[in-house]
């Protein structure tokens, strides 16, 4: 069974395109693309499930179509629009290396240490709803919000799931 620890989000189906099996997909991060990885993982009755991918091809900047393996007709691709679409990490950290562009999302359940005050905490969610993007983190009953952004970023080491900030002084 897939765990949520185990994936990241990268996007989400739109909606069917033409009568093939084939779906929209909108994508925050294009590592489907830049890491070799048989299939995707949508949430289905809040199960992880992975869909294999038979082909894709890019239609913009940020939407590709995407055929998975026994998804061959209009109507089993409608059942998928909407669908929160997740990439595994284990590829992803694989293939790991200091060029790799990270999504906000990659970051989910990865400790926060700051260089001054130590460990903050578990990053729970992602709030990018508005122009600046936030990390909620959570330790026991202590929430903090901190601002997404690479200048406060001294290190990521995605094999332990840590993130070294330094953050200025009086945020925290």
């Amino acid at each position: 069974m897939i765990t949520e620890n185990e994936v990241f989000k990268i996007g989400k189906f739109i909606k069917p395109h033409g009568i093939k099996g084939e779906i929209n997909f909108f994508f925050e991060n294009d590592v489907f693309d830049r890491v070799d990885c048989p299939y995707l993982i949508c949430r289905i009755d809040n199960i992880l499930v992975p869909f294999f991918i038979e082909e894709y091809r890019f239609k913009g900047k940020e939407t590709a179509l995407i055929k998975f393996e026994d998804i061959d007709d209009e109507d089993k691709a409608r059942r998928m629009s909407g669908l929160e679409v997740y990439f595994p990490r284990k590829y992803y950290e694989e293939e790991s290396n200091d060029e790799i562009e990270y999504s906000w999302n990659f970051f989910i359940g990865f400790s926060v240490i700051d260089k001054a005050a130590g460990k903050l905490g578990i990053i729970e969610d992602i709030d990018d709803k508005t122009i600046n993007t936030l990390f909620l983190v959570k330790d026991g009953e202590n929430e903090l919000i901190i601002p997404a952004t690479e200048d406060f970023i001294e290190k990521i080491d995605a094999k332990k799931k840590a993130l070294y900030l330094a953050l200025p002084e009086g945020l925290i």
